[in-house]
């Protein structure tokens, strides 16, 4: 089993910046892949971003080259680093974690919100 706790969510204005964490425990040989995904109410949830233990990354189009991944593999702790906010970038952002690049994994944080006004 993979603990994921998330923290750094809140309120910022458009053209704002955020930077997310989280930090896994347990069974850190199963977070090969950590990333980022992020669902608003009615919809399904979304790929932001994922990076895998040796570095590759896979970012989702609408957030290319405003939101940056990375992860610090000695805290086991991923980041998002997140750049020139848009309100549509609202949403509760989950942190993902496990041992397959492309499928879901199966670990997820509890969520942080993530509010861009206009």
């Amino acid at each position: 089993q993979v603990q994921l706790v998330e923290s750094g969510g809140g309120l910022v204005q458009a053209g704002g910046s955020l930077r997310l964490s989280c930090a896994a425990s347990g069974s850190i040989y199963s977070t090969n892949v950590m990333g980022w995904y992020r669902q608003v109410p009615g919809k399904q949830r979304e790929l932001v971003a994922i990076m895998s233990r040796g570095g590759s990354t896979n970012y989702a189009d609408s957030v290319k080259g405003r939101f940056t991944i990375s992860r610090d593999n000695a805290k086991n702790t991923v980041y998002l680093q997140m750049n020139s906010l848009k309100p549509e970038d609202t949403a509760v952002y989950y942190c993902n974690a496990g041992l397959r690049w492309g499928p879901i994994n199966p670990y997820w944080g509890q969520g942080t919100q993530v509010t861009v006004s206009s």
